[in-house]
């Protein structure tokens, strides 16, 4: 591990972060984040993954093969557990952790909340003046929420104008009507403060039209702004940072940065 501390370049020591973070990111995730091109990418994930700073794993998938999905190696991880002050993990632990990430049956929706912070993260890239100022992970967002609500993750997004924190819950297609629009009572019990828009990313418009047909006939709790966007839409408009999102109760859609502030201005950066 000391010997690689020297070879680490600022951008390796970004994915590092993100990835222990984040826990995953497809390759072509990665390319968005911090390369500028797939070859580039590919060429130093590659050297990255040969000197076990992170690790790899896809599944079988015919035709054409699955793209990777990168994570920490055992050097990696013990470069993280040593900038914090803790015990380094053993090689077998890693090995261990990454199968089971591999397995998870939660690994698609993962990567799917994952992908919406990198599009953010993209955008901000190609458009001055727009920025991700903050992105938390499904277990930061636990600590701060508590019992009440659990938000696949959070975050704060700015584009020449004032900051717009949401909470973001990523839905894809398995789940009854009934659960997902049930989440809504736990952010109605969140404190003031942290009454941001509800962000539902969905998969297709017609389950977001049926979203919106089942909150119009189980209402919406007071003081929740609840917002849709469907991904088979935003993928031509801009994605998440376009004019994708559809605030419940009205027909326009606005863009991301035009969502309502929460609570008549309430502060995020705490």
């Amino acid at each position: 591990m000391a010997a690689e501390l020297g070879r680490l370049t600022p951008r390796d020591r970004l994915l590092l972060d993100l990835l222990d973070q984040h826990r995953t990111f497809t390759t072509g995730q990665l390319v968005d984040l911090a390369f500028g091109s797939v070859g580039r990418a590919r060429n130093r994930l590659n050297t990255l993954h040969d000197r076990d700073i992170l690790d790899r794993f896809r599944h079988y998938q015919r035709p054409g093969s699955q793209a990777w999905r990168w994570t920490l190696g055992p050097v990696g991880a013990a470069i993280i557990a040593a900038g914090r002050g803790d015990a380094l993990p053993r090689p077998a632990v890693v090995r261990d952790a990454t199968a089971r990430l591999a397995m998870s049956p939660t690994l698609a929706h993962l990567l799917t909340v994952n992908g919406f912070f990198v599009a953010l993260t993209a955008h901000a890239r190609t458009h001055p003046g727009a920025r991700l100022a903050r992105w938390w992970n499904e277990t930061r967002c636990r600590e701060v929420c508590g019992n009440l609500v659990r938000p696949d993750g959070h975050g704060v997004w700015a584009d020449n104008g004032p900051a717009v924190p949401f909470w973001v819950e990523a839905d894809l297609g398995t789940e009854t009507l009934a659960r997902v629009v049930g989440k809504l009572t736990g952010y109605a019990a969140l404190p003031p403060r942290r009454a941001y828009p509800v962000l539902f990313w969905l998969p297709t418009t017609a389950r977001e039209t049926n979203v919106h047909t089942h909150l119009r006939r189980a209402r919406v709790p007071h003081g929740v702004t609840i917002a849709t966007a469907a991904a088979n839409h935003a993928t031509a408009s801009g994605g998440p940072a376009g004019p994708v999102w559809r605030i419940v109760g009205h027909l326009d859609r606005v863009s991301l940065a035009e969502l309502p502030a929460p609570g008549g201005g309430a502060p995020w950066d705490e």
